[in-house]
């Protein structure tokens, strides 16, 4: 397995230093020859017994209609064009109210499959609204009854491995990471690492994440179960786990979390136009004013979002701030969130927020050049700047369960540690063993 590992990414640079790229890695279904004797860290439990599938329903009868869904059909149109009548779709609606919308939400492609007794009555439905999920209705002596069946996919774990060379988003494509992957692997490492500006080229990311399958056709991305990224010389891991209690999230290889009680940045994928600097010349005002904040660019709407759990103090008009929120955190540390358009209609003065709640929008309120937020990082009244302070931690491994993270999550440390740069050059050295 290490061989195999080793190898193949040492191939993937004598092809192209620097070139992002993808392999298969750990497999854990059972019927592919690719194997490991060790599990990766716990993940989130799926159900392993599903009710019966609808194929028991088709084969009492054989005298289907299978109706391929048009855009912009409604499931009453449909009834209506097999005269099976307004009633026995009120009847199945009303007897499956925790399924309504799945049965009214049609998708153009689908098809529909509907089973008609001698009577021109409605027997059964079937609708596979996805490759996972499966609506059956059936008509019973006291009226329809509905089951979703859900299959759970089969997971297979990859690995992808980049070097930016031109942006996170292009090199992420480049390894073979979707999009959900790529916004994951920034949610994931977003407290540490600041996307927007801090990226250097020659960084590094590899990401072990999962491929979902049903009857061996992919389906789609499931989690990252494990990532590294190398910022700017500094190295960051995150493993996936699972707590007794439930709770699931990303720790370091010690145990601490890596959410921390703040975001880093309040808006998304936004620039940044000012720093914090306490001699900077005013835009409007033309003079030496000192800038105790950052101000992120990015168009009027955009949402805001509370970078941490909080309480609304503060919530109107307050000067050349314009529209603007203040929330306590606790601890002596608040935040501010100036020159918005408008506020979140959620939340009022007094209010209780949590981390990355959208509480307002991007505006120029008050005294503001064009559409930006200012945002204000403070503890116990002074004023830090929000992109270089040390953000407190989160929730970290209980120490009484910390020997049996470490243990479990060993696998996927090993897995990054043979994916490193280092491991990739002692692969390359022909004194290296196999």
């Amino acid at each position: 397995m290490k061989k195999l590992i080793l190898s193949g990414l040492a191939m993937m640079l004598l092809g192209g230093l620097g070139a992002a790229s993808s392999e298969n890695f750990w497999v854990e279904k059972q019927d592919r020859a690719l194997k490991t004797t060790q599990k990766p860290a716990p993940l989130p439990t799926l159900p392993q017994t599903l009710p019966a599938t609808p194929s028991s329903i088709e084969e009492a009868n054989d005298q289907w209609i299978e109706h391929q869904i048009k855009k912009g059909e409604s499931l009453a149109g449909i009834f209506s064009k097999y005269d099976l009548g307004a009633d026995t779709l009120n009847a199945i609606l009303e007897d499956n109210a925790s399924l309504q919308k799945q049965l009214t939400r049609l998708y153009p492609g689908k098809t529909l499959k509907l089973r008609v007794n001698d009577q021109g009555e409605l027997e059964s439905l079937v609708y596979q609204q996805s490759k996972t999920d499966t609506i059956a209705v059936t008509k019973t002596v006291d009226g329809f009854t509905s089951q979703l069946v859900s299959l759970a996919p089969e997971r297979e774990l990859q690995l992808a491995s980049g070097t930016i060379q031109q942006s996170l988003f292009l090199d992420g494509k480049a390894a073979g990471l979707s999009d959900k992957l790529i916004l994951a692997l920034t949610e994931i490492f977003g407290w540490d690492i600041d996307f927007a500006r801090g990226l250097q080229p020659g960084d590094r990311f590899t990401v072990l994440y999962e491929k979902l399958f049903i009857d061996d056709e992919p389906i789609g991305d499931g989690a990252i179960v494990a990532a590294e990224f190398i910022n700017n010389g500094q190295t960051y891991r995150a493993l996936r786990y699972t707590l007794p209690d439930g709770h699931t999230d990303y720790f370091t290889p010690d145990g601490e979390s890596l959410r921390k009680a703040f975001l880093r940045t309040p808006v998304k994928s936004a620039r940044i136009t000012s720093r914090f600097n306490l001699k900077r010349r005013h835009p409007v005002l033309h003079r030496i004013r000192a800038h105790k904040g950052v101000d992120y660019a990015a168009p009027t709407g955009t949402p805001v979002r509370a970078t941490g759990d909080g309480k609304i103090i503060f919530r109107g008009h307050k000067g050349g701030y314009g529209r603007v929120i203040v929330l306590d955190h606790g601890q002596g540390y608040t935040t501010l969130y100036a020159h918005l358009s408008r506020f979140s209609k959620k939340f009022k003065t007094g209010s209780r927020v949590k981390q990355g709640d959208v509480i307002g929008f991007v505006g120029k309120s008050g005294l503001a050049t064009g559409p930006h937020l200012h945002y204000e990082f403070r503890i116990h009244g002074r004023h830090r700047d929000p992109l270089t302070v040390p953000l407190p931690g989160s929730r970290p491994i209980p120490l009484p369960l910390l020997a049996g993270f470490q243990n479990k999550t060993a696998p996927l440390v090993a897995a990054l540690d043979q994916a490193s740069p280092v491991a990739i050059a002692k692969a390359e050295t022909p004194s290296t063993p196999p």
